[in-house]
């Protein structure tokens, strides 16, 4: 394995530790051992993966990042979240130490060392160690940290989420501001916007571009189908471009979807037979509810569950992705 060629060792004891894991995505399963963590060429128990104070990642939200799932022994999309990493850091200037192939080998690798075949992976530079100044250039060097979390499953549930939504009082920034096609650590925007749907007490906000069009969610794409028609906002209303979003897309022109890029307004929205939001955690998440005005018949659409129910199939399969062991180790992956 050429990542790890000069990578140092965790120490073996670690096994024998306890730890849970987080809440942050559904399904995600509980291991009775500690994970590691990927951190600038050495994996480390998940409990001793530190960076720096100085680090302008955590003083300025100044890098990159990427989520990432691995279904059944495959990592979905994995090159396309990677190419999409080195294009965000291109467009700030920080300079990545590895070459693109590198980058995928390390994440699988991570993925290997954990025994995961079903993972959520967090991908992230920053742009590293500096001083207390905003001038990125005493930063000499990026780092790099891969961290992933077990899922119980190899796809997502029978069933889409059904999601509760406000249409938010914050605005994505405009594309000449800081552009949300840049996938940063800057995600204060989006904070905003789900403080204030957790005051509505509803499960997720939807947030407008500065002109009033509907931009996306906080952390997801949404589409909307009218009349057989699927709709989605285009680059213009400050959207990040998904992985999924894009898959999903080329998913429904396959069935013979009408699928259009356009900008859609909250009208549009509210008076929709289905909208959902496609994203890497959930996949497709249908909309119930927005801003208590129920969308269709306020539940799951015929179209949103078709869309669901044929990408929740295609995730593992080997044409989608990379995969994280030998051919017959996937097979038995894919078995669990």
């Amino acid at each position: 394995m050429g990542v790890t060629d000069g990578v140092k060792a965790a120490d073996n004891s670690i096994a024998s530790k306890s730890q849970g894991i987080s809440t942050l995505a559904p399904g995600l399963a509980v291991v009775q051992r500690e994970l590691l963590v990927y951190l600038n060429g050495a994996f480390v128990p998940k409990s001793e993966a530190k960076i720096s104070v100085f680090d302008h990642g955590l003083l300025y939200g100044d890098g990159v990042f990427e989520g990432i799932r691995a279904f059944g022994g495959y990592v979905f999309k994995l090159k396309e979240h990677v190419d999409r990493l080195y294009q965000s850091a291109a467009c700030i200037e920080l300079e990545i130490p590895m070459a693109n192939e590198k980058m995928v080998e390390i994440v699988t690798e991570t993925l290997r060392r954990n025994d995961l075949s079903n993972a959520y992976i967090r991908l992230v530079v920053t742009r590293g160690i500096g001083d207390m100044s905003v001038n990125p250039a005493p930063c000499r060097e990026s780092t790099v940290f891969v961290i992933t979390e077990p899922v119980a499953s190899s796809t997502f549930p029978k069933e889409p989420r059904l999601l509760s939504t406000i249409i938010t009082s914050v605005r994505r920034d405009p594309v000449d501001s800081t552009s949300h096609e840049i996938k940063s650590l800057n995600y204060l925007n989006s904070v905003l916007a789900v403080l204030e749907a957790n005051r509505a007490k509803v499960d997720y906000p939807v947030m407008l571009d500065h002109r009033g069009f509907v931009s996306e969610g906080s952390t997801m794409n949404i589409f909307l189908v009218k009349d057989g028609t699927i709709s989605t906002p285009p680059s213009s209303s400050g959207i990040l471009h998904g992985i999924t979003r894009e898959r999903v897309i080329e998913l429904a022109r396959s069935m013979k979807y009408q699928v259009t890029e356009r900008e859609i307004t909250p009208f549009e929205l509210l008076t929709a037979d289905e909208a959902f939001f496609t994203g890497t955690l959930l996949g497709l998440a249908a909309v119930r509810v927005v801003s208590g005005k129920s969308i269709g018949k306020g539940g799951v659409g015929p179209v949103t569950r078709a869309l669901y129910n044929e990408f929740r199939r295609i995730v593992s399969m080997p044409e989608e992705g990379t995969p994280i062991f030998g051919a017959q180790a996937v097979r038995q992956a894919r078995k669990r």
